[in-house]
Parts: C-alpha cells; sequence; structure tokens
C-alpha cells in the first residue's frame, strides 16, 4: 500500500468503529432508557452498514478508486452451499458438544419457551392452546433460518461484509501474513461489537460466568473463528455474497440451541450451547484454523 493508502485505511477504521458506536450507544440508550425495542433495532441495522459507509468514503471521496470489492455473483456452487447450510451444521454441532460435556443442561421441559411467553401459561398450556413445544419450535424456527433467513439476512449483513471481508481482510493479510491478518481481523470485529455487549448484554445477557471480561474474549474468540471462515469464502469464490449469505445464515440459526436449555442455565451462556460459547464453538474453530494451516503449508 502507498502512504495515502495506508492514511486511508487509518481512516476506515475511525470511520467504520466511530459512527457504528455513536449507533449502538444511541441504540442502547434508546432501549434502556425508553424502553424503545424498535429503535434499537433499528440503530443495530445502522450499525450493520457503517463498515460499508466507511469503504465508501475512504475509496471514493478520499482516495477516488474504484472499492476493490467483489460484487459479481459468481464461485463454485459448493461454496454457495457451504455459505448456506454451514452456520447450521457448526451450530449443530457446537449444540451436541455442548450437551456430551454437561448433559444435565439439557432440557426438554420447554421452561426456556415458558419464560419467553411471559410466563403466562405452563408447558402443558402452551402445548394444549398454541401448539409451541420444544420440538415445534426447533423445527419450525429451524427450517426458517435454514431454507429463507439467509436470503433475508444476507442484506444487513452485506453491509458488514463489504467491510471486514471486503476491505479490511485483504490489506491484513497482505501486512501482517495470513494467520496474524485473521487473528488480528477476528480481534477487530469482536472489539467493534464491545458496547452493546457492555451495556445491554449483546450475546451474553449481563449475568453470567465471568461476566463482563470473559463474554469480551470469548466473542474475540468466536469472532476469529467466524471472520476465518467467511474470509475463505471470499477469497475461494470473489463475490461478496457468498460470506454475506453465510453471516446471515448464523445470526438467524445461532441462537436456536438455546431453548434446550432452562432460564437459569443462560447463566453460562459463554460456554455454549449457542455456537458463540467458548466451548460449542470449538468444531467452527478447529475447521477454522485447519483450513487456515493448511493454506499456509500450502503457499510454502
Amino acid at each position: 500500500m502507498s502512504a495515502k493508502e495506508k492514511q486511508g485505511f487509518s481512516i476506515y477504521f475511525l470511520i467504520a468503529f466511530g459512527l457504528a458506536w455513536l449507533c449502538q450507544v444511541g441504540g442502547c440508550m434508546a432501549l434502556l432508557q425508553q424502553k424503545n425495542a424498535v429503535l434499537y433495532q433499528l440503530a443495530l441495522i445502522g450499525t450493520m452498514f457503517c463498515p460499508l459507509l466507511a469503504v465508501l468514503l475512504v475509496q471514493k471521496v478520499f482516495l477516488r478508486q474504484p472499492v476493490g470489492i467483489g460484487w459479481k455473483v459468481q464461485g463454485k456452487r459448493r461454496f454457495w452451499l457451504a455459505a448456506w447450510f454451514g452456520p447450521a451444521v457448526f451450530t449443530l454441532l457446537g449444540a451436541v458438544l455442548y450437551f456430551a460435556v454437561f448433559p444435565s443442561r439439557l432440557d426438554f421441559s420447554c421452561s426456556w419457551l415458558v419464560a419467553a411467553y411471559g410466563g403466562e401459561m405452563d408447558a402443558q398450556t402452551l402445548r394444549s392452546e398454541l401448539g409451541v413445544s420444544t420440538l415445534s419450535y426447533l423445527l419450525q424456527n429451524g427450517l426458517f433460518a435454514v431454507i429463507l433467513a439467509p436470503a433475508i439476512n444476507m442484506f444487513p449483513a452485506l453491509g458488514e461484509e463489504a467491510g471486514w471481508r471486503g476491505y479490511m481482510m485483504p490489506r491484513l493479510k497482505e501486512r501482517f501474513g495470513l494467520l496474524n491478518g485473521r487473528l488480528l481481523g477476528g480481534v477487530v470485529w469482536g472489539v467493534w461489537h464491545w458496547p452493546l455487549m457492555l451495556l445491554v448484554g449483546y450475546e451474553y445477557g449481563t449475568n453470567y460466568l465471568g461476566a463482563p471480561v470473559l463474554g469480551l474474549v470469548v466473542w474475540c474468540v468466536v469472532c476469529f473463528a467466524l471472520n476465518t471462515l467467511l474470509d475463505f469464502l471470499y477469497e475461494k469464490t470473489g463475490c461478496i455474497w457468498v460470506p454475506a449469505i453465510a453471516h446471515g445464515a448464523f445470526n438467524a440459526i445461532a441462537a436456536l440451541p438455546q431453548v434446550l436449555i432452562t432460564p437459569a442455565d443462560a447463566y453460562y451462556n459463554v460456554l455454549g450451547p449457542m455456537p458463540i460459547g467458548l466451548i460449542s464453538v470449538l468444531p467452527m474453530l478447529a475447521v477454522a484454523v485447519g483450513l487456515t494451516l493448511h493454506q499456509m503449508k500450502q503457499e510454502q
């Protein structure tokens, strides 16, 4: 990179973080002080587009260059299929691993759903009047998350993917190498979420094992694993829509295993069973590390 391009890269981070953190803090304040969940959700969506906006401002306004991101629909079918269905596979593997380690925490009594419905109906009433059970919830929401949600969620996810995988990762890998670039990229992406985690308990809640430090660290581990897989998909296809689909699919499916625990066991969410836990992320982390080491060996 030229000196001006390096300067532009620094400006990118200032914009991507500055605007996003303003959106995050504003949305959190709306939720905490005004109980305005709609404004909070809109702020989250706005946050996701900040990396894309940062790329456009740096490349088009500051450097007056093309953005250099692959928008054309291309790439082998297996990578598109991996993007669409891979997050569901990792979510399933992570949940199986977590409950293999903690079998006593597997709960089919519908207690999580009872709490989610406000505790106004017990499990039997939920089944008889609403037709809702743990199995029906998993099937209905799981099918939606696997079949339709990736196509819907990829549009907001594209705002992040254009910035992180389309712009940031090629430059980090050029400067620091494949492994270090992906490690640093994962940490950057993880820290970008920290205001949400600290203010409103994004991902793990506010009362969990080792809060808040353990959650911040584990989230960066999760982001390294996911960043690596998304970066790999973009490398192999040159199409930013592919990691956007995978990102959207992950967002849709990741919370589903939570229905299999009791509300009290949410204290251990930082460990699992969702794929953002320290134990349940291990399958995804193992594949991410394996792919990176394999690529490094091929390059040598």
